[in-house]
C-alpha cells in the first residue's frame, strides 16, 4: 500500500522567466508531448543544448559516472559544500544537490562538475537550471520514508510527465523506488523511458538490514540495489544508475549487474570531516577505476 502525497502542481507559467533566458529552458513551455517540443527547439539553441546534454550525460554513456548525492532535503550550505568540495576532489563524475537556486550557484563556484538537483516538485526545478543546474532529479526518497511517505507508480508518473513538459531539454534521472517489487519497478522504469527520462536511478539501501560485519555486511547492504540495477537495466536501453547503500566494495559490481554509473550518498554526506569525505569518495572512483583529476584536466587541455 502506498500512502499518497499532497503537493501544489503550480502552473510553469507563473515561475517561468522570459522565454530563452537559459537556453535549457527552451523557448515558452509547450502542451505538446515531449519528443515533438524537443524537435522544434530553435535552431540557434541546438548547439548549446546539445553540449550541455552532452556534458550532463558523457559519464553515463562512457559507463563510469560516480555521483555524490548531498542529500534532497539538506539545505546546510557547510555540509553541503564539504559534499562538492569531496566530489570535486575526490574523482567524482557529478554532484547532486538539493533543488535550491542559493545552493546551485555555491556549487558552481566550487566545482566544474555538472551539478544535479533534486526534488518531488517539478516546478522548484525551473529557477535550479536558471541558476546553472544540468541536470534534475525525481528521487532520492530516503528522507520521505522516514517520515512513512512512499511514492505509487502512478505519481511518479505524473511527476516526470510535469517534468519534462516543463523543461523538455534538460537531462532527467528519475528514481524507482524499492519499495516496489522488482517486476513492478522495472514496469515502472520501462514506462519512464517512455516518458522521456533520460536515466533510471535504483536505491534499496534503506530497506537492507545486514546480518554481518565488514565485507559480508557491505554487500548484504547493496543487495537490494544490485538487484535492481540488473533487472532493469536489461529492460531498458536509458542508462541506470545504481544508487543508495552503495560503498568501494560494492561500486564495481554495480557495474557488472549492468549499471552506467553509481550514486553515493550517506556513506559521504553522514561523514564529519571533508578530508575524510574526499578519502572516501576517491576510494569509491578508485575502485571503478575512473580517471584522477589531473588526467581529467589534462584531457581536456589535449581537446582544447
Amino acid at each position: 500500500m502506498y500512502s499518497s502525497i499532497c503537493m501544489p502542481m503550480s502552473s510553469p507559467s507563473q515561475s517561468l522567466l522570459k522565454p530563452n533566458q537559459n537556453h535549457l529552458l527552451g523557448s515558452a513551455p509547450s502542451s505538446k508531448p515531449w519528443s515533438q517540443s524537443r524537435r522544434r527547439a530553435p535552431l540557434t539553441t541546438r548547439a548549446i543544448l546539445s553540449t550541455s546534454r552532452e556534458l550532463a550525460l558523457k559519464g553515463f554513456h562512457e559507463r563510469r559516472a560516480l555521483k555524490i548525492i548531498s542529500g534532497l532535503q539538506n539545505f546546510d550550505r557547510e555540509n553541503v559544500s564539504s559534499v562538492i568540495t569531496a566530489a570535486d576532489k575526490g574523482g567524482a563524475t557529478h554532484v547532486d544537490i538539493a533543488c535550491d537556486p542559493e545552493l546551485v550557484r555555491l556549487a558552481i563556484a566550487l566545482t566544474s562538475l555538472p551539478v544535479c538537483v533534486s526534488s518531488v516538485d517539478p516546478a522548484a526545478f525551473v529557477a535550479a537550471v536558471e541558476a546553472g543546474a544540468l541536470m534534475v532529479e525525481i528521487g532520492n526518497y530516503d528522507s520521505f520514508y522516514e517520515t512513512g511517505v512512499v511514492f505509487s507508480p502512478d505519481q511518479i508518473l505524473k511527476l516526470t510527465r510535469e517534468t519534462r513538459r516543463i523543461l523538455p531539454f534538460v537531462p532527467l534521472s528519475v528514481t524507482v523506488p524499492h519499495t516496489l517489487s522488482l517486476p513492478d519497478q522495472v514496469k515502472l522504469a520501462e514506462l519512464l523511458e517512455q516518458d522521456g527520462a533520460d536515466i533510471i536511478q535504483t536505491e534499496g539501501g534503506k530497506c537492507s538490514n545486514p546480518s554481518a560485519s565488514g565485507v559480508l555486511g557491505l554487500i548484504e547492504k547493496a543487495t537490494p540495489t544490485l538487484a535492481s540495477a540488473y533487472s532493469i537495466s536489461r529492460a531498458v536501453k536509458i542508462p541506470v544508475m545504481c544508487s543508495s547503500g552503495l560503498s568501494a566494495v560494492t561500486a564495481p559490481m554495480a557495474i557488472t549487474a549492468g549499471a552506467a554509473g553509481v550514486g553515493v550518498g550517506s556513506a559521504i554526506n553522514k561523514l564529519n570531516d571533508v578530508v575524510a569525505m574526499i578519502a572516501e569518495v576517491k576510494n569509491i572512483a578508485d575502485s571503478l577505476k575512473l580517471p584522477s583529476r589531473r588526467d581529467v584536466w589534462k584531457e581536456r587541455s589535449l581537446n582544447l
